[in-house]
């Protein structure tokens, strides 16, 4: 016969559940009055403008024109390049971590990939204005314009600080990210199926690609849409080294061109608003930013959710 539990046993299993229900909820409650502050800050510009602050090209602040497309493409641009460019770098890293480097390799690696993650991104920023930037225009820029300027992806000339620009410091930044989450994956990989690879004559690649990414594509799926997140959301060092220019996409659609993103341009113009619709198309536009985040989050949940059902490993 099995014995009651005391009272106070219950009462304290209770609040002990309560208080982290309300930890949960604070969560919620933060995220609520976020995005209701930034709907109802943004009402002035939505009636102002209408869509034209989402789908205008021009942002004029002397004739009250706001509008917000070129800082939109600009930032999912220079984030989908950056994580583009990301994602191979951080699965070698990767890779050649849980596979191929001894360990005292291995701890020095780690401290370097912990050191890339903690670095303000306004060092990133002076780094590549004074550093990267002239070795990219001279060094990578100017040749690629010089061998395929006939494409206007890649037409020049060549600016030095451009979308292209902080599209690396982007990929600097996502690196560390994607790399060490995507490691603690690979290495969580079932020791008896790399075993049963090695024993059927797999070279260490093979067991790497038959066995360790198929086990862990899940969670490096999720590890990139963190690092696009991180991405998306960078203000300080893209502002600094993107040029803040509002034509691109419109005058030119090169790489190489200096362009704006929605971070940058709150954070160049946010105290130098004008008037109330100023700063409410401002604001509006941090509005997109999080609809975007949203919609790329959701996006990659239902695709993981999917294939979870589906019997891929997490």
């Amino acid at each position: 016969m099995s014995k009651k539990k005391p009272y106070f046993f219950n009462y304290k299993e209770s609040a002990f559940r309560y208080l982290l229900i309300s930890c949960s909820l604070v969560i919620v409650a933060f995220f609520l009055a976020l995005f209701y502050m930034l709907i109802s800050q943004s009402l002035p510009a939505i009636s102002s403008n209408g869509f034209g602050s989402i789908f205008g090209n021009i942002w004029d602040s002397n004739n009250g024109i706001f509008g917000g497309l070129p800082a939109i493409l600009g930032t999912l641009a220079s984030s989908l390049i950056a994580t583009v460019l990301a994602i191979p770098i951080s699965l070698g890293i990767a890779i050649f971590f849980t596979e191929y480097a001894p360990a005292r390799t291995r701890f020095i690696l780690s401290i370097f990939i912990d050191l890339l993650a903690a670095i303000p991104s306004v060092i990133y920023g002076i780094w590549g204005l004074w550093v990267i930037a002239p070795l990219i225009k001279s060094g990578i820029q100017q040749p690629i314009i010089n061998a395929f300027g006939f494409i206007p992806f890649f037409s020049g000339p060549a600016y030095g600080l451009s979308i292209f620009m902080a599209s690396m410091i982007l990929t600097i930044m996502v690196i560390p990210i994607v790399s060490s989450i995507s490691i603690d994956l690979l290495a969580s990989t079932p020791l008896s199926l790399k075993e049963g690879m090695i024993s059927l004559g797999a070279t260490k690649w093979e067991t790497m690609r038959h066995v360790g990414i198929p086990f862990a594509k899940i969670g490096i799926f999720g590890a990139v849409i963190l690092g696009l997140g991180r991405a998306l959301g960078e203000t300080m060092a893209v502002t600094m080294v993107i040029g803040n220019s509002y034509s691109w996409p419109f005058d030119s659609v090169s790489i190489f061109s200096p362009a704006t993103t929605i971070t940058s341009k709150i954070a160049s113009e946010l105290y130098e608003a004008t008037s109330a619709t100023h700063m409410a198309s401002l604001i509006e536009l941090a509005l997109v930013l999080l609809i975007i985040t949203l919609a790329i989050n959701s996006v990659a949940r239902l695709i993981i959710n999917r294939a979870t059902r589906r019997g891929y490993p997490q």
